[in-house]
This record gives structure tokens, sequence and C-alpha cells, in this order.
């Protein structure tokens, strides 16, 4: 049925002109057959088949609390309470500082803090990330509540609207592609974007915290960063007691961080006592000013703007905003346009923080089931209240340097945040916004990326050091949104550059000694140290590498043309690749036949001879091309482009080198699909109509000990006696090696068998094969 649906659509089934080579009664009992199969497209989409066993597995993947929550014990529960006690400690001044940035009154700091550590345990892969408000995402909160009061259309909806339909709407999309297992797409955002807008956005937060701390008013801290910064230095004089309280409550900060870390250098056998003193610096500091601030506020009696300077005012007790969050399509419309940039942070910050942390204590996150976790928690936070949440950096920090042990120290933390919530809201009532802008302006200052590390990544890549400070520049002249979509966009730029701009590399022969300099130093005696090993390898001919230049490469066999992919075959590069192969080819070879044109006539444009009157010269002494070994190690997919792009080139050089044949040897192919697409194009195996002339041509193969006990021995006689081997790619492949050195063997065998059976009786014939026509 299907060769009748071919032939009715024109389609040739039957393209391939493929000749078997080995047969197996023609095998020696001691070779086992081997045929590569290829791969089918039902056989990848077998791969996404359903069943029962993937579908328990997804489903118990989504809860990964499972996998450990049996085995919780003592000393974990230790661990965590410390752990979550403590963090809780510093959530609650943050929580509520960063609400302010979000426009939003304090309280909903507490309820985002306290709905992300209540819900993410039972998601997490992360024992250290805590999900609750940050700096950045709530100044991002704020421009975009800024931003849509300012249109006339929407000036009436609320703040606290606009925040939770946003924290509901990038909620449904994280655990959309949680759920599907997208999370690779966070590897679209490299480090150094994540590095320049984490700088660039504490520049911003800090410097618009500044006339807060300073008592100034009248000033926009929501527009770009150096306007901030100038209208603050115009407005000093209009400073007030806040300045007093927020400059102090600033130096104590660092000044206790800065004792504490003395300290731990003097006394390393005490480095967990003032470990715990640094982290709860936020706590008593703010608990000090609070203390201040009452004894100089009594008499206000709950009218916060009779205090002598500006203080926090009414906390709410307990959760008095619960409900569900308004959702309708004016509020959509409102903030469809900044749901790009929220959902990027959140995924950032997250993801970001999550797999450093990993790194650092030795477990592996996974990135799908944490955009679960972050989606679930905006998804279901803002009907108590929540707006947007991903996880914090230093409470993450302050987290995993508390000794916590699993994830379930996010319950303890809840705790405190509730307790916050409903014993403390009266307290709350005279925190100093002096005070709490001094908290998020020491917060922020850990995001900035030090210039040790700005150094290093100028030793690793300078392009993208200018790339982080472009970041810095836009973030700082405009704001941060503009700031994370530059320094994503000039990485894919940076990105593509380095792809369409790939140079393949020329690959030569090198004999290269393996010992110590002292053995090698004797190898000339007349006993030479059995610890050397000589063997040949491949290296670029232009030392591109690195490979010291006084050793010059040479050709492997007079004719052959070793040729790396050195950055992927895509559509993208492959026309400079196969531009630079033909160059290559048509620089080391000369035509097999030198005078093709009878008459000048007809000679091709870009091919017109000598000069009119000249003769082509016939003592060109270069080898006539014989064949081509592509090194395919850095390839793992081809394209269709790709394909036609091998070959177009093999075309040109088959005109180049008739009537002789040009053999194409692929070495170290890593994918069965790139094999397929090959052979679907000519290459691999014997045409046998292009290759009439082999039908005895034995070719050589790569094989390997099939009996593993055979193999391990070092006995090689009874090794080649008893062992059986097969080969490792398939007998019907003979130009498919495993690697660059059985492709060039196999190639030169190929020379050298041509070399013997052309007919003693054509001279002229052997000649031309030999390169030396006169």
């Amino acid at each position: 049925m299907a060769a009748k649906v071919a032939k009715a659509l024109g389609i040739k089934l039957d393209y391939r002109n493929e000749e078997t080579l080995v047969s197996e009664p023609a095998l020696s009992p001691s070779v086992e057959a081997y045929n590569e199969k290829e791969p089918t497209a039902g056989e990848y989409l077998s791969q996404f088949k359903p069943s029962l066993s993937a579908f328990q597995r997804y489903l118990r993947s989504l809860f990964p609390f499972w996998n450990w929550i049996f085995h919780y014990n003592a000393t974990w529960l230790l661990g965590d309470v410390i752990a979550g006690v403590t963090v809780g400690f510093v959530v609650i001044p943050q929580g509520m500082a960063y609400a302010l940035l979000a426009k939003l009154p304090p309280e909903y700091g507490l309820y985002t803090s306290f709905v992300g550590f209540l819900l993410y345990w039972a998601f997490a892969t992360s024992k250290d990330i805590t999900i609750g408000t940050v700096a950045v995402m709530s100044t991002i909160v704020g421009n975009i509540v800024t931003r849509v009061q300012k249109n006339p259309k929407h000036k009436h909806l609320e703040a606290e609207q606009i925040a939770r339909a946003l924290a509901v709407i990038a909620g449904a999309v994280l655990l959309f592609i949680g759920l599907i297992r997208f999370g690779r797409i966070v590897e679209l955002i490299p480090l150094v974007a994540i590095a320049s807008f984490m700088t660039g956005a504490a520049f911003s937060i800090g410097a618009g915290q500044v006339p807060a701390l300073l008592g100034i008013s009248g000033i926009n801290t929501r527009g770009p960063t150096y306007l901030v910064i100038i209208d603050t230095l115009k407005g000093l004089p209009k400073t007030k007691l806040d300045a007093a309280m927020g400059l102090t409550a600033l130096t104590m900060l660092y000044g206790i961080r800065i004792f504490c870390s003395f300290m731990t250098k003097r006394q390393p056998h005490k480095k967990k006592v003032w470990f715990f003193l640094s982290t709860l610096r936020m706590a008593f500091v703010i608990m000090l000013y609070i203390l201040i601030s009452f004894l100089a506020n009594r008499h206000v009696k709950g009218n916060a703007s009779k205090a002598k300077f500006k203080i926090l005012g009414r906390v709410p007790r307990g959760f008095q905003h619960a409900g569900a969050p308004t959702l309708n399509k004016e509020i959509l419309s409102a903030i469809a346009p900044d749901l790009p940039v929220t959902i990027i942070v959140l995924i950032l910050e997250h993801i970001a923080i999550s797999k450093s942390f990993g790194r650092i204590n030795n477990y592996v996150i996974n990135p799908s089931q944490e955009l679960v976790a972050v989606g679930f928690t905006n998804l279901i936070g803002p009907f108590l209240g929540a707006y947007p949440a991903t996880g914090s950096f230093s409470r993450t920090a302050i987290k995993s340097k508390a000794g916590v042990r699993t994830p379930l120290a996010g319950i303890f933390t809840a705790v405190i945040v509730l307790l916050a919530l409903y014993a403390l809201t009266a307290v709350f009532f005279y925190i100093p916004n002096a005070a709490l802008a001094a908290i998020i302006i020491h917060a922020v200052g850990d995001l900035i990326t030090p210039p040790n590390v700005v150094y290093q990544f100028w030793e690793t890549s300078p392009l993208e050091v200018v790339i982080f400070f472009v970041g810095v520049f836009v973030t700082v002249f405009t704001n941060i949104e503009y700031g994370i979509y530059v320094t994503i966009g000039a990485s894919f730029g940076l990105l593509a550059w380095r792809m369409l701009f790939t140079h393949g590399s020329i690959l030569g022969k090198v004999k290269i000694h393996r010992a110590t300099p002292d053995t090698i130093a004797h190898r000339g005696s007349e006993t030479p140290s059995s610890s050397t090993t000589t063997r040949e390898a491949y290296l670029p001919v232009n030392h591109k590498d690195g490979s010291n230049p006084l050793i010059e490469p040479e050709a492997p066999y007079p004719g052959i043309l070793i040729f790396r992919f050195t950055g992927g075959f895509t559509y993208l590069n492959q026309q400079g690749y196969m531009d630079e192969l033909v160059a290559h080819a048509q620089h080391i070879s000369r035509p097999t036949t030198l005078e093709r044109n009878a008459k000048i006539g007809d000679r091709p444009w870009n091919d017109p001879g000598p000069r009119r009157g000249k003769q082509v010269d016939l003592d060109d002494n270069r080898p006539t091309l014989r064949a081509i070994v592509l090194d395919f190690s850095a390839v793992n997919h081809l394209d269709i482009t790709t394909v036609q792009g091998l070959v177009d080139v093999r075309a040109q050089l088959d005109r180049y080198a008739a009537p002789d044949i040009v053999e194409w040897h692929f070495a170290s192919i890593n994918s069965r699909w790139a094999k397929r697409a090959l052979t679907s194009a000519g290459f691999g195996y014997v045409d046998s109509e292009k290759f009439r002339s082999r039908q005895h041509w034995n070719p050589v193969y790569s094989f390997a000990d099939l009996d593993a006990d055979v193999a391990k021995s070092t006995d090689v006689e009874s090794r080649e006696v008893s062992g059986k081997v097969t080969a490792l790619h398939g007998l019907n492949r003979p130009f498919f090696h495993v690697d660059v050195q059985a492709a060039v063997e196999s190639a030169i065998q190929g020379i050298e068998y041509a070399l013997q059976h052309v007919s003693s009786t054509d001279e002229t014939e052997k000649e031309l094969v030999r390169g030396k026509t006169d």
C-alpha cells in the first residue's frame, strides 16, 4: 500500500544504490556480523507513548517530599527548627519593607511570606530556597502598579487588585510550564544576564530608598535611577529627623555584620554563635528602633501623621484581605504588557538561586518541579492576599548557613510569620520608615556583583562583560525591565553571532610520545624505556587550539583533507563551513584533469584559467583530491540545510576531481539521526553505480571484543585465538568511523587499493591516480 501511494505521489523509495560489501557467510567465524539499523519516526515517537508506570512516576515527581518524609528524624527536626525560626526573624521586617516597594500596605508582605513558606515544602527539590517577598520583584510590582494607575482608563484600579491579579496569571503560566516539564526553558537566560540584572536592580532599588532613609519627600523614586540620584542630591537641604533614624540604623546593620565577621576569624570555635548574631541583626535593629520610636511618639495615640518622623502606621491583625482576587477583562488588559517581565524575573531569581545553592550543598534541583512550586505558590497565594513571590537570595543564604536539613523548615518560618500577624501588629505601628529603608538598602547591597567576579567574567569572556555593563547602564538610565530585555537580547545576539561566524579547523598528523620528561630524554638510548608510548594525533594546522607553534602537523596522506566542525553544524553556520571546506580542498589539491576545456570559451567565468596566449600549468605537483574526512565530534544534529550543503559540496568537489571519486569519511558521529540524515543523502555506504571499481574493496573497520574477560586479558595471542569480535559501526556503513584515526586509515586503504588495481596496461590512468600526470 505504501509503495503504491509513494508511486502515485512520485516518491522514489528505492533511491539508494547501496552495495553490500561483506556478507555473513564470507565473514570469519571469529567475527560477529553487525549492520546498523537506522532510526525510524515510529521509534522516535514511541518514547512519548504514555504508560501507566510513566504516569505514576510523573505523579510521584510532582510531590518530591514523598521520597524523604518517611525518613524524617529528630536530628533533621532540630536543624529545621533552628533554620526556620532564624529565617522567620529576618523575613518579618524584610517582608513589610518589600511590600512598601510594591506600593502595597506592609501586611501584604507578611501574607506573601506566609504563603510561600507554607506551600513550598511539598513541591520542593531544594532544601535551602525560600519563596517570599524579594526586593527586585517588589520593585517591579510597584512599577507596574504605578504605570497602570497613571492610565486614565485604569486609575480606579487599586494596587492590591493589580498585584494579586499579576500573581495569579504569572503563577498559572509558571505552573503550566512546570507541569509539562519544560523547565529547561530557564537555560535560555545566561549567567551574565542574571548578574547584570541583579546589579542594576540593586543600584536602582538602593537609590530609590535613599529619600526615605533621609526623610526627603517629593521625589519620584520610580523614575530612572540617575534622575532619582540627581533629585535626591538637590533635596538634601530638605533632610528631616528621619535621617537620624535611617543612617544610624544602616550604620548599625553594617557594623554588626563587620564585627561578627571579624570575630568569626578571631574565634573560629564560636563560628556558629557569631553567625546567628550576624543573621539576627535585622531583628535586633528593628526592635531597637521600635523602642526608640515608641518612646519618641507615645503621644500620637494611633495617629501616625502626628509622629516626629515617618512611621509604618497601623498594620491589620490577621488575614484581613483574604478572598478571591479580582480577574476581569479590564484588569487583565491592564497588566498584560507587564506579564513577560514578571514571569522572567520570577523564573530568573528562583532558578538561579536554587541552582547555585544546590551546587554548594551537593544536590541537584529539578527546574520543572521548581517552576511547579513557584507557580502553585503564586496561584494560591493571592487568595490570602499575597502578591508575586519568588526565591530570596539573602534568606536562602541564611537558611543554608543555619543548618537547614529539609524543605520542611519553611513550616516553622510560616509559624513565626503567623504569630507576627496575630500578636505583633500593634508593635509594628511604631516601626520607622527610615529603618525599613535601611534594611532594604542593606539587603540589596548583597545583590551587587563584586568587582573580583566581574574580573573573572572578563578572564572568561570579555564580550559578555560588555553585555554585563550595558545591562547595568540601561537599568540605571531607564528602568529594570529594559535592563532585563537588553541583557537577554544581547546574550542571544552574541550566541547567534558566534554560531554564524564559527570557523572549522583543518587537522594535520603529528607523531606524539607519551612519557615523562625523564623517559623521553633517553628515547635514543640502546634500551628505550617501556613507559614511552608513541602514537599519532591530529591537531589544527593553524595552532588556534594553543598547541606548540614549533610543531608542524603534516597531511596524513597526499590528497586527504581532515576537517573538524568546531561549534556544531546547523543551518546558521553551514555556508561558512562549506566555503572553508571547498577553499581548503582546492588549495591542497589540483584538478585531476588539468586541461579540462578544449577551447577557451568553454571555461567558466569563475575559473578563467591563465591569461590569453598562456598555457595551463601542467607542472602542478599538488596531489589530486582523494578523500575528505569530517570530524563530527562536535555535531549532534543535522538539519535539511546542512545536509543539502554537504550534497552540494560533494557534487562540486566531484567535478573538481573528475573522473576520480572523492571518498567522504565521517568520524565520531554522536547521533543515529545524524547517520540517518547522512545516508539519506548518499553518504556512509558504497554506491554501486558510483563505486563500480570497488567490487573487491576490503574497507577498514573498527572491531571490539565481545567477551569481557577476553578483552581484559593481557595475553594478546590468547585473545586473538579465542576472542570473538564485532564491528563498532555497521559493516553496511564503511564510511562511518569511531574516530579520526580510524577514518584516515580507511581512506588510505581505499587510495592504496585504487593504486594497486589500476590496469597495468594503462599507465596514463595509473599516473592520473597517483596525481603525477605531466
